[in-house]
Protein backbone atom coordinates (compact mmCIF):
# COMPACT_ATOMS: atom_id res chain seq x y z
CA UNK A 1 0.00 0.00 0.00
CA UNK A 2 1.26 3.48 -0.85
CA UNK A 3 -0.33 4.80 2.34
CA UNK A 4 2.46 3.36 4.50
CA UNK A 5 5.32 3.55 1.98
CA UNK A 6 7.95 5.71 3.71
CA UNK A 7 9.78 6.32 0.41
CA UNK A 8 6.64 7.98 -0.98
CA UNK A 9 6.41 10.60 1.78
CA UNK A 10 6.98 14.26 0.92
CA UNK A 11 8.79 16.66 3.20
CA UNK A 12 7.26 19.93 4.40
CA UNK A 13 9.70 21.76 2.11
CA UNK A 14 8.07 20.08 -0.89
CA UNK A 15 4.97 22.18 -0.25
CA UNK A 16 6.54 25.60 0.31
CA UNK A 17 6.82 28.58 -2.00
CA UNK A 18 10.33 27.55 -3.05
CA UNK A 19 9.19 24.46 -4.92
CA UNK A 20 6.91 23.91 -7.87
CA UNK A 21 5.08 21.08 -9.57
CA UNK A 22 7.32 18.93 -11.74
CA UNK A 23 5.64 17.50 -14.83
CA UNK A 24 8.57 15.12 -15.38
CA UNK A 25 10.80 13.85 -12.56
CA UNK A 26 14.21 12.57 -13.57
CA UNK A 27 15.80 9.61 -11.81
CA UNK A 28 16.98 11.10 -8.49
CA UNK A 29 20.39 9.49 -8.93
CA UNK A 30 21.01 11.66 -12.01
CA UNK A 31 18.72 14.67 -11.51
CA UNK A 32 21.32 17.03 -10.04
CA UNK A 33 23.68 16.48 -12.96
CA UNK A 34 26.66 15.27 -10.89
CA UNK A 35 26.30 11.52 -11.55
CA UNK A 36 27.61 9.99 -14.77
CA UNK A 37 24.73 9.19 -17.14
CA UNK A 38 26.93 7.53 -19.77
CA UNK A 39 26.40 4.08 -18.24
CA UNK A 40 22.62 4.28 -18.59
CA UNK A 41 21.53 1.84 -21.31
CA UNK A 42 17.80 1.82 -20.58
CA UNK A 43 15.33 4.50 -19.49
CA UNK A 44 12.05 3.38 -18.00
CA UNK A 45 9.29 5.98 -18.16
CA UNK A 46 6.18 5.52 -16.03
CA UNK A 47 3.51 7.29 -14.06
CA UNK A 48 1.90 6.53 -10.72
CA UNK A 49 2.39 3.73 -8.22
CA UNK A 50 4.32 1.47 -10.60
CA UNK A 51 7.32 3.77 -10.08
CA UNK A 52 7.81 2.50 -6.53
CA UNK A 53 7.67 -1.14 -7.66
CA UNK A 54 10.16 -0.43 -10.45
CA UNK A 55 12.54 1.45 -8.14
CA UNK A 56 12.42 -1.35 -5.57
CA UNK A 57 13.31 -3.92 -8.25
CA UNK A 58 16.03 -1.69 -9.73
CA UNK A 59 17.67 -1.31 -6.32
CA UNK A 60 17.27 -5.01 -5.46
CA UNK A 61 18.84 -6.10 -8.75
CA UNK A 62 21.56 -3.43 -8.60
CA UNK A 63 20.67 -2.11 -12.05
CA UNK A 64 22.81 1.02 -12.24
CA UNK A 65 22.41 0.92 -16.03
CA UNK A 66 18.70 1.77 -15.77
CA UNK A 67 17.21 5.21 -15.11
CA UNK A 68 13.57 5.57 -14.07
CA UNK A 69 11.81 8.77 -15.12
CA UNK A 70 8.34 9.67 -13.83
CA UNK A 71 5.82 11.52 -15.96
CA UNK A 72 3.58 13.32 -13.48
CA UNK A 73 1.45 15.24 -15.98
CA UNK A 74 -0.14 13.48 -18.90
CA UNK A 75 -2.09 16.35 -20.47
CA UNK A 76 -1.04 18.59 -21.91
CA UNK A 77 1.91 16.34 -22.65
CA UNK A 78 5.11 17.91 -21.31
CA UNK A 79 6.95 17.01 -24.52
CA UNK A 80 9.69 19.60 -24.02
CA UNK A 81 10.50 18.27 -20.54
CA UNK A 82 10.41 14.68 -21.83
CA UNK A 83 12.72 15.64 -24.69
CA UNK A 84 15.15 17.41 -22.32
CA UNK A 85 15.06 14.74 -19.62
CA UNK A 86 14.93 11.55 -21.67
CA UNK A 87 15.90 12.09 -25.32
CA UNK A 88 18.69 14.58 -24.60
CA UNK A 89 19.51 13.48 -21.04
CA UNK A 90 20.12 9.83 -21.93
CA UNK A 91 21.19 9.82 -25.59
CA UNK A 92 21.35 6.36 -27.13
CA UNK A 93 19.48 4.68 -24.27
CA UNK A 94 16.55 2.38 -25.04
CA UNK A 95 13.31 3.94 -23.78
CA UNK A 96 10.48 1.86 -22.35
CA UNK A 97 7.06 2.97 -21.16
CA UNK A 98 5.95 0.73 -18.30
CA UNK A 99 2.36 0.73 -17.10
CA UNK A 100 0.41 -1.56 -14.80
CA UNK A 101 -2.72 -1.12 -16.91
CA UNK A 102 -3.49 -3.39 -19.87
CA UNK A 103 -2.09 -2.42 -23.28
CA UNK A 104 -5.43 -0.97 -24.43
CA UNK A 105 -5.78 1.19 -21.31
CA UNK A 106 -3.54 3.61 -19.43
CA UNK A 107 -1.42 6.37 -20.94
CA UNK A 108 0.53 4.32 -23.50
CA UNK A 109 -1.45 4.92 -26.68
CA UNK A 110 -1.89 8.64 -26.00
CA UNK A 111 1.78 9.22 -25.18
CA UNK A 112 3.21 7.03 -27.93
CA UNK A 113 1.17 8.75 -30.63
CA UNK A 114 1.80 12.29 -29.44
CA UNK A 115 5.47 11.98 -28.49
CA UNK A 116 6.33 10.48 -31.88
CA UNK A 117 4.84 13.60 -33.50
CA UNK A 118 6.46 16.10 -31.14
CA UNK A 119 9.96 14.65 -30.65
CA UNK A 120 11.59 13.67 -33.95
CA UNK A 121 13.23 10.24 -33.82
CA UNK A 122 11.86 9.46 -30.35
CA UNK A 123 10.74 5.86 -29.92
CA UNK A 124 9.75 3.83 -26.91
CA UNK A 125 8.65 0.28 -26.27
CA UNK A 126 5.52 -0.55 -24.28
CA UNK A 127 5.72 -2.90 -21.30
CA UNK A 128 2.26 -3.66 -19.89
CA UNK A 129 -0.29 -6.33 -19.25
CA UNK A 130 -1.94 -7.79 -22.34
CA UNK A 131 -4.98 -5.99 -23.76
CA UNK A 132 -8.17 -6.91 -21.93
CA UNK A 133 -11.60 -5.52 -21.15
CA UNK A 134 -11.08 -5.14 -17.40
CA UNK A 135 -8.33 -3.33 -15.55
CA UNK A 136 -7.41 -6.40 -13.48
CA UNK A 137 -7.94 -10.13 -13.54
CA UNK A 138 -9.93 -10.26 -10.32
CA UNK A 139 -7.81 -13.14 -9.01
CA UNK A 140 -5.14 -12.02 -6.55
CA UNK A 141 -2.64 -14.77 -7.37
CA UNK A 142 -2.92 -14.15 -11.13
CA UNK A 143 -2.50 -10.41 -10.52
CA UNK A 144 0.69 -11.03 -8.52
CA UNK A 145 2.09 -13.30 -11.24
CA UNK A 146 1.30 -10.72 -13.92
CA UNK A 147 2.91 -7.98 -11.84
CA UNK A 148 6.09 -10.02 -11.34
CA UNK A 149 6.27 -10.77 -15.08
CA UNK A 150 5.74 -7.08 -15.87
CA UNK A 151 8.66 -6.06 -13.65
CA UNK A 152 10.91 -8.75 -15.13
CA UNK A 153 10.09 -7.62 -18.67
CA UNK A 154 10.71 -3.97 -17.77
CA UNK A 155 14.33 -4.72 -16.86
CA UNK A 156 14.99 -7.50 -19.39
CA UNK A 157 17.94 -7.00 -21.71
Amino acid sequence: SMLRNKAAVSSVEDFTETTKFQSVIDDPRFADGTADRSGVKKVIMCTGKIYWDLEKKRAKDGREDVAIVRVEMLHPIPHNRIRETVAEGYPGAEVRWVQDEPANQGAWSFLALNLAERIPGFTMKRISRRAQSSTATGVSKVHQLEEAALLEEAFAD
